[in-house]
């Protein structure tokens, strides 16, 4: 469990990021860049007006982001750099693109998903790309199939998954061509504790 600690800062940025959408442009980037790297914050705007209102619409935002999947989010980042392993299920062995995402909703949601993306790609409601939240399973087609990868968004069109061989579970952007010409849709499955609540 140590390896992980190491990105407790980054998970720190990565959450209040997602909330308030201020993620480092990536346009050319394929992964988020390390805390440490994180840009110079933009200047304070024009209108004074609207800095006053920036830090409620920031809240507001870290307010929906933690009702709707800060569990999820949570356990998901503390996953960064386990290794891929095709077929693989847990952090101390390496996970596949569907293990991971497997593994998150079992330990965040206590939710048992299907064993392969496409199987995955059934469960729960389809999202229209947007309205996109975070904790929804985005799909892609890596394979020359549909559905044959799948990953979790984390907001401002950033998505978490565990690439291919000699990958490692990482951050990538929905913006880049690749992943772009490549999406399948999404799902939005529903966190058990909130239904039993309604």
């Amino acid at each position: 469990m140590t390896k992980f600690i190491a990105y407790g800062p980054l998970l720190t940025f990565l959450l209040a990021a997602v909330a308030a959408s201020t993620f480092p442009a990536m346009a050319r980037a394929e992964t988020l860049l390390p805390a440490h790297h994180v840009a110079a914050p933009e200047q304070a705007p024009a209108n004074p007006d609207a800095a006053v209102d920036a830090p409620k619409s920031t809240f507001n935002k870290l307010a929906d982001f933690t009702n709707h999947a800060s569990q999820l989010a949570v356990q998901a980042v503390s996953m960064l750099g386990i290794h891929y392993k095709y077929g693989g299920t847990s952090p101390e062995n390496g996970m596949d693109c569907s293990g991971l995402v497997r593994y998150v909703f079992k330990e965040a949601w206590g939710t048992n998903l299907p064993r392969t993306s496409a199987e995955i790609s059934h469960v729960g409601q389809r999202v229209e790309p947007n309205k996109l939240q975070p904790g929804d399973l985005v799909f892609f087609n890596t394979l020359r199939r549909g559905f044959s990868h799948v990953g979790i968004y984390l907001g401002d069109n950033k998505f978490i998954h565990s690439p291919s061989a000699g990958g490692q579970v990482r951050i990538e952007s929905m913006d880049l061509s690749y992943w772009k010409h490549r999406f399948n849709g999404a799902r939005r499955i529903d966190n058990p504790d909130e239904q039993q609540t309604q």
